[in-house]
């Protein structure tokens, strides 16, 4: 059952950040199959939730020790080594307030928080959104969370794509929830309005980089990262299609740039939209006056990192779609 927070009038946005929270020691076996590994590679395979720079400053101050010696970065594992990282305060979480900021939580239990996020929440602090985000909600809700990097996010969604997002609420569940992203066992599939016919089912193989000249968006560019979107023809309509697209990667603005460079950019697209005539006056309006990428995650699918089973959660589409999807339906073409 759907569970909702409302938002608190009272919402104080200048609430002191809560004191550093403090990571309990971790005791880790090296895998046979690292052997020959430097003492930091291993680390960042078996903890893929912390930047291997952040292991090697923690492993030079002496956080980690190996077979009860202090490790240093460059010495090499040969498999089942003891290994306790005992990480020092973290300062990612407790620089940021909790705020009490409404959630709609479609799941929760003493690992997972599994949240329907709406349009305009931004997801983690950053390029002058410090305050109002899904990190600050998170701590408010859950005040453990300030124990687990990044307060257990492990993917996102951009600000203005509504949708679901799993949280991890221990460092076991989120090592076990990022191996899953990394291996692409998690299946995220997405509604996505575009412009243009879409004539066939399709995947786009194209790698994905930060845009050679505008530095904020991104492209599809051989330097980038490999990245590969599945899309399914759900509807069309006069000039405009709807699709269900799902993901093997998960690259900044994926379905956006790879949609946008088969020449169907999503309705709405502030970035990587673009003017295409349709032929009715009516849908003329609904997408001109659609203010944002018509971009709905509507069902996610993974491994329960406790018990082991595939878990499937689906979330409704917002108002601001539905409203979109009735007017272009009354210029459906019935041959998909």
């Amino acid at each position: 059952m759907n569970s909702i927070k409302d938002n608190d009038a009272s919402t104080n946005y200048n609430a002191k950040p809560t004191p550093s929270a403090h990571v309990q020691p971790i005791d880790l076996i090296i895998p046979a199959d690292f052997a020959g590994l430097r003492l930091d590679q291993a680390l960042a395979r078996l903890l893929p939730h912390w930047s291997r720079s952040r292991l090697q400053s923690w492993i030079e101050a002496h956080h980690v020790l190996i077979d009860g010696c202090i490790g240093t970065v460059k010495q090499k594992v040969w498999g089942n080594e003891c290994v306790l990282l005992a990480p020092p305060s973290l300062a990612s979480n407790s620089c940021h307030s909790a705020e009490p900021i409404g959630l709609t939580i479609i799941h929760e239990d003493d690992t997972l928080i599994v949240i329907n996020k709406p349009v305009g929440l931004v997801t983690h602090p950053g390029n002058g959104n410090w305050q109002g985000t899904l990190l600050n909600a998170l701590l408010h809700h859950s005040p453990q969370l300030e124990q687990v990097p990044r307060a257990g996010i492990v993917h996102r969604l951009d600000k203005d794509t509504s949708g679901l997002l799993v949280v991890a609420k221990t460092l076991t569940a989120q090592t076990h929830l990022v191996r899953q992203l990394q291996q692409h066992t998690v299946q995220r599939e997405y509604l996505a309005a575009v412009l243009g016919l879409v004539k066939l089912d399709g995947m786009v193989d194209a790698p994905i980089g930060r845009h050679p000249v505008h530095r904020t968006k991104m492209a599809v560019t051989a330097r980038g990262k490999p990245a590969r979107t599945h899309y399914h023809v759900i509807e069309r309509f006069q000039n405009c299609s709807l699709l269900a697209c799902s993901l093997e990667t998960g690259r900044t603005h994926q379905i956006r740039v790879h949609m946008h460079s088969i020449g169907h950019p999503l309705i709405g697209d502030p970035v990587y939209g673009s003017k295409v005539k349709v032929a009715r006056s009516g849908i003329d309006e609904a997408i001109t006056n659609f203010s944002r990428q018509a971009l709905h995650a509507q069902k996610l699918t993974l491994t329960h990192p406790i018990t082991g089973l595939r878990v499937s959660w689906k979330a409704e589409i917002p108002e601001d779609m539905k409203n979109l999807l009735d007017v272009l339906r009354q210029h459906s073409i019935e041959d998909c």
